[in-house]
């Protein structure tokens, strides 16, 4: 039975990720800023109330999670995302910001905050997006999310470098369009599926290979 913690839990991709491990077996815990009915009956724990951007509110998770957990952190999934949409012609530096924030800093503020909890042989997974890709970059705009995810990816590449001395080996998972509220549901593949395929990569991640840039699907994407 692995231990796993999600950010962003509560619904989506991250609630699809907590039923495949909940059916495997495993611990979940989930980190969200609001609880439901849905996640409070998949997950072992589930710690509400959270903003990931703020450090003060990760160190208190992890202080909780210490006292909880039995045994180390195996596989932590940076899941918890912000989407917006901004052209040349309406652009929002607020909203850039927040993207940056949620989708960039958060996820290795949250990795910082939880390292102590993992050990050799422990599994980081930040859930990106092929609009984090440069050389995938044939429409523009969306100027925050793809800058940001892109941030993500160099980020987890870091993570990667920086953790193999421990054991702990790091991806970039890019889930596919899926249909969550996030795209108002105008996906391609459902988020079951996409949480399935994010579950197979973490579980073929190794050292050997961590720092890649993976589709959900298995397929090596170009930075």
């Amino acid at each position: 039975m692995a231990n796993v913690v999600i950010t962003g839990a509560n619904r989506g991709i991250g609630l699809a990720l907590a039923r495949v491990y909940e059916a495997r077996g495993d611990s979940v815990t989930a980190i969200c800023r609001e609880g439901n009915e849905e996640i409070e009956d998949i997950a072992d724990q589930v710690i509400a109330g959270i903003d990931v951007t703020y450090e003060e509110q990760l160190l208190g998770v992890a202080t909780i999670l210490e006292q909880l957990l039995d045994g180390p952190l195996d596989i932590l999934i940076n899941n918890a995302g912000l989407f917006r949409n901004e052209t040349l012609d309406e652009l929002d530096s607020d909203g850039i910001r927040e993207q940056f924030e949620v989708n960039s800093i958060a996820p290795l503020m949250v990795t910082h905050a939880l390292l102590p909890l993992m050990a050799s042989g422990s599994k980081v997974a930040n859930v990106t997006s092929r609009m984090g890709s440069i050389e995938d970059n044939t429409s523009g705009a969306y100027y925050g999310y793809r800058a940001s995810k892109a941030a993500l990816n160099a980020i987890g590449k870091s993570l990667a470098i920086d953790l193999a001395p421990k054991g702990i080996a790091v991806a970039q998972v890019h889930p596919g369009f899926v249909q969550t509220r996030m795209v108002n549901f105008g996906g391609d593949v459902t988020a079951e599926d996409a949480a399935k395929g994010i579950v197979a990569r973490i579980d073929e991640l190794t050292l050997a290979s961590s720092g890649s840039f993976w589709h959900a699907s298995g397929q090596i994407l170009p930075w």
